[in-house]
């Protein structure tokens, strides 16, 4: 049985449904604050640490180390460049049908998952293969 969600809980999860994208905690915390909703940063960190255990926030971690949080609606899949961040969505999912099979191999209750490749966008590596030029 789920616990009952706090009002900062409920604040956060109302939050990342509206804006419909993923964003770090210190973005909740100053959108909060815009909003007339403020609370600590630390209540937005314990917060979202429970809507993720909860299964309804998920947290995905780019290159750099940084957290964005999103509502859990659908999973997320990404390619992203090592050199300049950027992020490009990838649609189709190839790990579907496995998901299935390990959540009943293994009696486990999955409530997202998130697939990324690290590399170099096409930008990056004309840049790269420009400047090896130059060397």
């Amino acid at each position: 049985m789920k616990a009952q969600r706090t009002r900062s809980q409920e604040r956060i999860l109302n939050l990342l449904k509206t804006l419909n994208r993923a964003v770090s905690a210190q973005d909740i915390y100053v959108e909060l604050r815009n909003r007339s909703q403020s609370m600590g940063l630390a209540t937005v960190y314990r917060s979202l640490e429970a809507l993720k255990l909860d299964g309804v926030v998920q947290v995905r971690t780019l290159a750099s180390g940084e957290s964005l949080y999103s509502s859990v609606q659908q999973d997320k899949h990404h390619l992203t460049c090592l050199q300049c961040g950027d992020s490009i969505p990838i649609n189709q999912c190839p790990v579907h049908e496995l998901e299935t099979q390990l959540q009943q191999s293994h009696s486990f209750k999955i409530f997202y998952h998130t697939l990324e490749f690290f590399g170099l966008c096409d930008r990056c590596c004309v840049a790269q293969v420009a400047s090896d030029a130059l060397d």
